[in-house]
């Protein structure tokens, strides 16, 4: 009886929850795992109201203004308090997840990455048979899992309202390849809140000092989407509308647009508006614009994707082989 009593009380209770390096990264960093929690709650919300009760006000305003159909040219008062507010609060929906990267960036460099480094930190969690490469996977792997997971419900939550309110899109003139709807519609959103995630971590690796990690960090991360978007119209073939009169109407996202000669060639519109005889003298017999449709979404959407992500996997990459170089640890 003694011996049964001593076996159960020395038992050990398998505990739960998340253990070691990942239990640790949250508790280091909670205040950031709380801020990323209410972001998420803010935007998720803001698109939510959009979805339900923005859209009907904004409905029950057209109508007493006699423009329900909300096409454009019915006289639609767009700055109606209503209409702007509704506009106001998905634009804040959207901006923030926009603004997501820009955000992760500067903490995995400063906070996540350089301060560690910087205060010491790092290094006495290596003391305790924690390797570099381990202590590194962990800053990895726990942010990205947590940004994955808030990114797509935004996406999918703005994806809901994008597909709810086209006519009172045609009124507040929003299109789909507008720079902040084109990345929260698609799965650009969460491929550029790890390249932040990963830009942060390779500038604290670099700087290991929190300042100027976080000033690299954001700046690193502001070229790399300007240059991803100058490169975003030319990741899939373009369309062409011609017409011999004047330039084809407007559709999707133009990417060129310019004067025909007789012998077919592409040449920088002179100016001539409808002077005949100036159009005669430069030889100029039409107008093209190149274009993207909406049909061009996903397939660009996807090229861009798969460029931030592998561009996000060199960043992590050369972080792994920088702090190898520098601890002599096997990596």
């Amino acid at each position: 009886m003694t011996t049964v009593t001593i076996e159960t009380s020395t038992t050990a209770t398998p505990s739960r929850g998340p253990r070691g390096l990942v239990w640790t990264t949250l508790r280091l960093h909670r205040s950031a795992l709380w801020f990323w929690v209410m972001l998420v709650a803010v935007a998720g919300g803001a698109l939510l109201w959009a979805y339900g009760p923005g859209a009907d006000a904004v409905w029950a305003a057209f109508r007493k203004m006699g423009c329900a159909s909300a096409q454009e040219g019915m006289g639609c008062d767009v700055t109606n308090p209503t209409v702007a507010r509704y506009d106001t609060v998905v634009g804040v929906g959207a901006g923030l997840l926009a603004l997501t990267p820009f955000l992760t960036a500067a903490w995995a460099g400063a906070a996540l990455i350089g301060r560690e480094l910087e205060s010491g930190t790092a290094q006495l969690a290596w003391t305790q048979s924690v390797s570099p490469a381990r202590w590194l996977a962990a800053k990895v792997a726990v942010p990205a899992a947590l940004l994955v997971s808030g990114t797509v419900l935004l996406t999918l939550l703005h994806r809901l309202l994008w597909s709810a309110d086209a006519p009172l899109r045609l009124a507040t003139s929003r299109q789909w390849d507008d720079g902040i709807s084109f990345v929260a519609n698609g799965t650009l959103a969460t491929a550029y809140a790890l390249l932040g995630l990963a830009i942060g971590i390779l500038a604290g690796v670099l700087q290991r000092r929190a300042l100027p990690a976080l000033g690299t960090a954001v700046v690193g991360l502001m070229v790399l989407l300007s240059a991803l978007g100058e490169l975003r119209p030319h990741l899939w073939p373009v369309e062409t509308l011609v017409n011999k009169d004047e330039y084809p109407p407007y559709i999707g996202m133009v990417v060129g647009e310019g004067a025909l000669t007789s012998t077919g060639a592409r040449v920088s519109d002179p100016i001539c508006v409808d002077d005949a005889k100036c159009l005669a003298d430069h030889d100029i017999v039409g107008f093209y614009r190149d274009f993207h449709p909406s049909s061009h979404f996903w397939p660009l959407q996807l090229m861009e994707t798969g460029i931030a992500l592998a561009v996000a996997v060199l960043a992590v990459l050369i972080a792994f082989r920088l702090l190898k170089r520098r601890t002599g640890a096997a990596v």
